[in-house]
């Protein structure tokens, strides 16, 4: 996997963070955006780079599309190549489906569901042209299960879409080659929610399902 170039979506903290690191560790090159954590992004290429890897960092809003274009332009043309894309950007807000502002509404759409797609089009060309590809985004515990969520309902909605979207997406591309796949993790510290309601979710699940009952609280740091 050496000389491999990911793209990570999200990449200054959380999940997206924790995959560019392990990457960085096993040879890849590793380009990543964020949207406002600049001071993380630093950060994270720092260490990434400590790591012998080649890194590129970029303030990229995948929620438009011409960011995506953008970003996936750059590393083109400075690596030459995209093996595999990480669709790690994905905020999370809870509300009240009623108390919901139609802004609230769209923007768990604008920025979970749509940049999945604006992201693997534009990498799926340069995948099939060398007949390999990795894609990997994600939703979220339950998902598959189209479960009622009135506190979150319009997050829920987007990931159930990114499930969706990845059945089509693999569909279209299996035959180049190129995997397509959707993990549904559950409760994971990633710096969109605090911590403290993270917990109030852990005692609320323990008290339903005492054996069952886990939650990642570990950084992504090294």
């Amino acid at each position: 996997m050496a000389n491999r170039v990911v793209v990570v979506t999200g990449g200054a903290k959380g999940i997206g963070r924790a995959v560019g690191l392990r990457l960085a560790e096993e040879g890849w090159s590793v380009a990543f955006c964020y949207r406002t954590s600049a001071e993380e992004a630093r950060d994270a290429a720092e260490v990434m780079r400590r790591k012998g890897a080649p890194v590129i960092e970029g303030r990229y809003d995948v929620s438009d599309p011409r960011a995506c274009e953008a970003f996936v332009s750059r590393v083109l043309s400075e690596w030459g190549r995209i093996d595999a894309l990480i669709n790690g950007a994905g905020p999370y807000h809870r509300a009240p489906l009623l108390e919901t502002s139609p802004e609230s509404w769209h923007e768990m759409f604008d920025n979970n569901l749509d940049p999945v797609f604006y992201m693997s089009r534009l990498v799926a060309g340069p995948m099939k042209e060398r007949k390999w590809g990795r894609i990997v985004s994600f939703s979220m515990a339950n998902a598959d299960q189209m479960i009622g969520q009135p506190q979150l309902t319009a997050h829920y909605i987007a990931k159930v879409g990114i499930l969706v979207l990845t059945r089509s997406l693999a569909r279209i591309l299996g035959p180049y080659n190129i995997t397509v796949n959707a993990i549904s993790p559950g409760f994971i510290a990633s710096g969109s929610a605090p911590d403290e309601e993270l917990q109030k979710m852990v005692n609320r699940r323990s008290a339903a399902f005492p054996l069952r009952a886990a939650i990642h609280m570990g950084s992504a740091r090294p």
